[in-house]
Order: structure tokens, then sequence, then C-alpha cells
């Protein structure tokens, strides 16, 4: 991992430049499907009907191991890395304000290593490696999962950065959701020369969220639910005769979930009977609650102790504390020098946010490694949680996860007894008293027109600002950033 920290970074570094949105990550495609296949990996693109999509195989024989991680950035959240101020590299534009830009950095170095040791020892197996597509609007993994994608895996090994090193087995803090689109059709008409004659799409938008928020006050407390209003109309001086709301529903339970999406569903439907427009609906993303596999866990926590956390510089905890007093986090704590330990099941469930891997982990055993690439005390889909995710910190804790990831599959590689515990824990543990039934239909498409607009608009310039690894040794050095570059310079 040490010899290939290069590539580490040159991954984490490039995909932080392309600052890709959802269903759009056409560049990060090319770049790390061309990686793969100059590796020996086959690849296949347009996977479940997501052109933005890729699915990598090399070797031959079980066990089968399949390593994924995200790679959409967030609406917005622009921001000059290495440093602590706020300032975009292009105002409105995307960023990587979750920092899904440093995961593939963690699984392609990992599965490279394994790779070379495999074929050197003349070890059977099978690697896998595949993308998180549009992780923030959940809008790939239940795909992936109604597909039989992960039929035939023994193992998948996610990775999504953190501010720590860790892994953990059982239901996990957070939620699992349904997200939505209802799209109502009126009838247009004057404003004001004849209102009588229309039928307002957007007025039975407004009456569902009027509706759905008096329910919100009775839900419980674990549940979560929010909404954007996609298309109101196009000028007030036209009823609007078509007008599209979007939501997220969360709950702690599938069955919950479901409970509540047939709540709205029928709010939706008084809507329309209310203006006398008609209702259609969309499932834009889903994502089932998590259960990660206990003896895959346990084994990875082992190697998470012995890898432990990177050595960080003083300049690392120098900018680590300005981003936080930056944000004005509650504490000062710099970055983590110790690790947490494996996370074990709640004694009481704790809501939070969601991730599609809970679908994958439905289908075959399942983690999920946090590695240690950015920084505590941040606000994740935020500009902030992408200042430090170019930087020595996010490189650093990229190659420290690869350690894990590829000690992981080195021992499912030569333990056959750890792939049957994991089997027999996913189905007699896991999968006992629960059905996995996804929330994705077997007619429901992705919504891959999603972001192509805001791509159209910033791609041309964001392609400007482009890493160039071939003339620049770092994203940093590029950009003319003095790290840790705690003062805007002053302008001459």
């Amino acid at each position: 991992m040490e010899s290939n920290a290069k590539l580490t970074q040159e991954i984490v570094d490039s995909l932080f430049s392309f600052s890709e949105l959802g269903f759009q990550e056409f560049e990060t495609q090319r770049y790390l499907t061309k990686i793969l296949e100059d590796n020996g990996f086959t690849v296949e693109t347009n996977i479940s009907g997501l052109p933005s999509s890729w699915w990598a195989t090399w070797g031959s024989g079980s066990p089968v191991i399949a390593l994924g991680s995200d790679v959409d950035g967030i609406p917005k959240s622009s921001q000059l890395p290495g440093v602590a101020y706020r300032e975009p590299m292009i105002e409105g534009a995307p960023g990587h304000g979750e920092g899904h830009n440093s995961g593939q950095a963690v699984n392609i170095t990992a599965a490279l290593a394994v790779k070379e040791i495999m074929e050197r020892e003349g070890m059977p197996g099978t690697i896998v490696l595949w993308p998180g597509i549009a992780e923030e609007v959940l809008g790939s993994k239940a795909w992936f999962a109604r597909d039989g994608r992960f039929n035939g895996i023994d193992a998948v090994l996610f990775s999504h950065v953190s501010s720590n090193m860790r892994v953990g087995w059982g239901q996990t803090t957070g939620t699992g959701l349904v997200s939505v689109e209802y799209t109502f059709d009126g009838v247009a008409a004057h404003g004001a020369g004849d209102p009588w004659r229309g039928r307002s799409a957007l007025d039975a938008v407004e009456l569902t969220n009027i509706g759905w928020n008096f329910r919100r006050e009775h839900l419980h407390p674990l549940g979560r639910s929010h909404y954007v209003i996609v298309d109101g109309g196009d000028q007030p001086n036209v009823v609007p005769s078509k007008a599209t709301v979007w939501y997220f529903v969360r709950e702690i339970t599938a069955e919950k979930i479901r409970s509540n999406f047939a709540t709205l569903q029928r709010i939706a439907e008084g809507a329309a009977m209310m203006t006398d427009t008609t209702v259609n609906r969309r499932i834009v993303g889903a994502a089932y609650p998590r259960h990660f596999n206990r003896p895959i866990a346990e084994a990875m926590d082992k190697n998470i102790q012995a890898v432990g956390l990177p050595e960080w510089t003083e300049d690392d905890q120098t900018y680590a504390r300005a981003l936080q007093k930056l944000m004005e986090a509650d504490e000062i704590t710099g970055l983590a020098t110790e690790l947490p330990g494996i996370a074990t099941p709640l004694e009481e469930p704790q809501s939070g946010g969601s991730d599609d891997i809970g679908d994958v982990s439905w289908n075959v055993p399942t983690i999920t490694l946090r590695f240690p690439s950015n920084v505590d005390n941040l606000q994740f889909h935020h500009w902030s949680s992408s200042m430090a995710m170019a930087t020595p910190i996010a490189h650093k804790g990229a190659t420290a996860g690869a350690k894990v990831m590829a000690a992981t599959m080195l021992d499912l590689l030569q333990q056959p007894e750890l792939v049957n515990d994991a089997w027999r824990y996913f189905k007699e543990e896991q999968s006992a008293g629960e059905v996995y039934e996804s929330f994705v239909g077997p007619n429901d498409e992705p919504p891959i027109e999603k972001n192509a607009a805001i791509m159209d608009e910033y791609r041309d310039r964001l392609r400007e600002l482009y890493y160039d690894p071939e003339r620049y040794d770092t994203y940093l050095e590029q950009l003319g950033i003095n790290y840790p570059q705690l003062v805007k310079p002053t302008q001459p």
C-alpha cells in the first residue's frame, strides 16, 4: 500500500477535481475504468440502465469478493481544498461535500495489491469492483440488487469516508427510505382573465405538503421526512398545468417506511381529488435499513487494530483544528489519534441518514469500512466537508483504509471458514424473522436525467480545473495552495 500511495493520492485528487453529481459521473467512469482495464480487469458499463455505472471483474473461481464505494458529489458544495476559509472554486458549482472522491482510491489500490499477491501465489478467487452511482439520491444499489448483480458474490466490502477508522455489525445508526416524486397534471388558464377554467397542479403540490406536514407532527421521533418542489409552474399569470414535489420518507424499519409511504400516497391522492387534478408517482431512489455481517466485521476489526491510524503531522492537526474552529464545532479535537473499536448493535435504535448499501446487505454478507480521510465535527452535505478531501489528510486516510481492505480480502481468500461463517450469520441470524423486499419495483427505472442540467452548466468550467498528475505532484500544488493555508491571501 505504501508503494501505491501515489496512485491513491492521484485517484483521490482526480475525482475531487471532477466534482460530478449523481447519474452524471462520466469523467469518473472514464478515469477509473481505464485504470482497471490497464491492470487486466474486464469492465462492463451501463449497469441496470445507469449510463455512468461500471462493473469490473478480474480472476476466476471462489471466493468472489466485491468492493464498492460511492462516487458522486453534492450540489453547490464547490470549495478550494487545503484552505481554512470559504472559497468556492466555482460559485454555485457542485463539489465533494461528503468526500465520495476517496473511497474508490481505497478499493482500487487494495484490489491491485491483492491481485498481485494472488498472481504470485497462484491463489484462486475473483475480485469485483463497482461504484455507488448517485448515492446522494439513493439511486443505484437497489437497482443493482433487483437485477441480480450480487448473485454469486460471497462477500461485499464497502468503503466510506469518515474521520476515524471503524467497522461495525448488526443494525447500524440511521434509517432506510423511499425517495418518491409526485407529479400532478391540471389545466392551464389565464391567472387573471379566466382562472376558474384552470386546475392548478401547484395547488395540489401545496395541499400535499400541507397534509404531510401536519402528519409529520405525529411521526415517531425516529422517522424523518423532507421535500423539495421540483417544478412549481412557469410564471404567475399562468395557472400551472404541471407541478412536481419530491419526498424522502425515512424510518428505522422497512415496515414503518412502507406504512409512512402509504400515508403519503393517500395524502397525494386526496390533494388530486381536492384540486380536480391527476397524480402520478415515480420511485426516484430507495434504501433498505442496513444490517452488516458480524464475522467479516470482526475479521476486519483485527486488521484495523493492526494497521492503526495514520501518523498525522502537526500541519495536519493544525489544519483540522482550523476547520473545526471555522465551523464553530462544539469541540476542537483535531484529527483522531485513537481507534474507537468495533461498533456493535445499539440497545436503542438511533435515527439519522440513509445509505442504499442496505439493499446490498440483504442480498450478500456485507460490511462498511469507515476510513479516516476527513475531519470530525464538520457538516456533511456541505462545502466544509470537502475542504480536507484533496489534502494529505485524505491521502493518508485512504492509504490506511486500503491496507485494511486488502488484509480483509486476503482473510476471505485464505480462510474458507470465514466465508462460511459469514453466510451462516446472514442466513440464520440476520435473516431470521425478516424477508427482504425491495422498495424498487420491477418496472421502476432509475431517474438518470437527474443533475444533467446542472452538470451541463458547469462541466466545461470544471474541466479547466481537472487535476493533471503528469504536471503536478498533487492537486494542492496545481492550485497553488500552501498547505495548510489558514488565512486568505490579500489581493495585490
